[in-house]
């Protein structure tokens, strides 16, 4: 860990889980690292409530719950014409850490995904990547939520395909072009 933590006095904390001694563990992580504004609720029903009337900074959710689960409620953030958190960070904490479920929730439009069980150290990374380092917030008729590809690989020398990429557009249309041609001459 750095030195110098960061300063997470000013930022509001809703943790999102049916266990009450989780939501406890939680919070006393949080309040060791600095942190001092908390809500907390037993489902992601709760957490709409509560986020419909109080300012929120990160959301730290479990998967597993009743009867709104961490993806639902990730999804309803992400999606919902009327939420003004649709870019928020969303922190999923699960002990589902097979790489499909990752995936799953990846997909759903959480921002970091943190194993069970929980570290004030792992803690504290997902939450310094999602405020020191984040992404940049796609809106897709299929996904919507932080950039899937966490991090751009100076070393990759082949065609570049995102939208931001400078060279993106040319390379699809290169791409294109030659698609196009092979077909013509029948080599598809």
């Amino acid at each position: 860990m750095q030195n110098t933590l960061l300063d997470l006095s000013e930022l509001r904390f809703l943790t999102v889980d049916d266990s009450a001694e989780m939501r406890s563990l939680i919070t006393n992580m949080l309040f060791s690292l600095g942190a001092h504004n908390f809500l907390d609720a037993n489902d992601g029903g709760g957490a709409l409530e509560i986020m419909s009337v109080n300012h929120i900074d990160v959301v730290l959710t479990d998967w597993m719950m009743t009867p709104i689960d961490g993806l639902e409620l990730t999804r309803h953030i992400r999606t919902a014409p009327d939420s003004r958190y649709q870019t928020i960070p969303i922190i999923m904490i699960s002990g589902y850490t097979e790489a499909h479920h990752v995936a799953q929730a990846r997909n759903a439009g959480v921002t970091e995904f943190l194993a069970k069980p929980v570290s004030p150290i792992s803690l504290y990374h997902r939450i310094e990547e999602v405020i020191l380092r984040p992404r940049k917030f796609i809106r897709t008729d299929s996904y919507t939520g932080p950039d899937r590809h966490r991090h751009n690989d100076d070393a990759y020398f082949g065609p570049r395909r995102r939208g931001g990429d400078d060279v993106g557009q040319e390379a699809a249309n290169e791409s294109g072009a030659a698609a196009a041609s092979a077909q013509n001459s029948g080599e598809a």
